[in-house]
């Protein structure tokens, strides 16, 4: 199976930031990674990931992101915790049960990594409100449940010409993808349209989410830091019920709104419908 290799992403600003003194005591284990090194570990601090939402498996994104050193993370996620999320989502508390989920969260991750800096929105990515969430970010990581608001990450990524880490679970069933615009396919050539049978609630155990985040946060930490190969042109899909996994070949669909605006208008001129 042919799977495409990035060598590492283009920032949006030339200058890595340095690692304090501090920054090299605590990421020193990581950074004997071979392949890694400090190199990687500033262009981590140098880089802005928006994480959408900060629930069973955005939470744990953003809390393996901020422990690994990435320099800024860009949250949104709209409304208070419910006795629901606790069994999954690990930025919740019980004593914060009425309370902003995204205020919790970057209360948590503060907790582990002062240093971080967070800009919190408490929203849910649409159409009408992606471009202000998604103006300081260098990547998007989706954690979204529901299809309008990953079909909204997906064309403001592809418009600002920016990767995308799509990532979901069902169940015991996970799977995950890297977006590159113009070189992969992207949301829309997988799913034309919102699959009729998709519900805003359904089965699911923290574990599951656990997982998936873990290697969502992975691939990103690859594709900032230039580290291994990605799940490009590729679907990676997880059932935990027999430990199995298959990757699936991605193509391009012709037929896709995304690709055919990018095909005729130019990337930065699209608006995917």
């Amino acid at each position: 199976m042919q799977q495409e290799v990035i060598d590492t992403m283009p920032l949006k600003h030339e200058t890595l930031s340095a690692l304090t003194p501090e920054e090299q005591a605590i990421y020193e284990w990581q950074m004997w990674t071979p392949g890694f090194g400090e190199l990687g570990q500033q262009k981590l601090k140098s880089t802005s990931v928006l994480v959408s939402r900060v629930g069973g498996l955005g939470s744990i994104v953003a809390y393996q992101l901020a422990a690994a050193g990435i320099g800024k993370l860009v949250l949104a996620h709209g409304g208070q915790i419910k006795p629901s999320d606790l069994n999954r989502q690990i930025l919740m508390t019980y004593q914060g049960l009425g309370q902003s989920r995204v205020a919790s969260a970057k209360e948590r991750l503060l907790q582990l990594n002062p240093r971080l800096d967070i800009q919190a929105f408490d929203e849910n990515i649409s159409s009408e409100n992606c471009d202000k969430i998604m103006a300081e970010a260098d990547l998007v990581i989706d954690c979204a449940p529901l299809f309008a608001e990953r079909f909204a990450m997906n064309d403001g990524a592809l418009a600002k010409g920016i990767p995308l880490i799509e990532c979901a679970m069902y169940e015991l069933e996970a799977q995950l993808t890297t977006i590159i615009p113009e070189q992969t396919p992207c949301l829309r050539c997988i799913y034309p349209e919102t699959p009729p049978l998709w519900k805003r609630e359904f089965p699911v155990f923290g574990a599951v989410s656990g997982t998936v985040g873990c290697m969502a946060a992975m691939e990103a930490i690859k594709l900032i830091s230039g580290l291994g190969s990605l799940l490009t042109n590729t679907l990676l899909t997880i059932d935990l019920r027999t430990m199995s996994t298959r990757k699936l070949q991605l193509n391009k669909n012709t037929l896709c709104s995304c690709q055919q605006a990018i095909k005729t208008k130019g990337l930065a001129e699209h608006a995917c419908e």
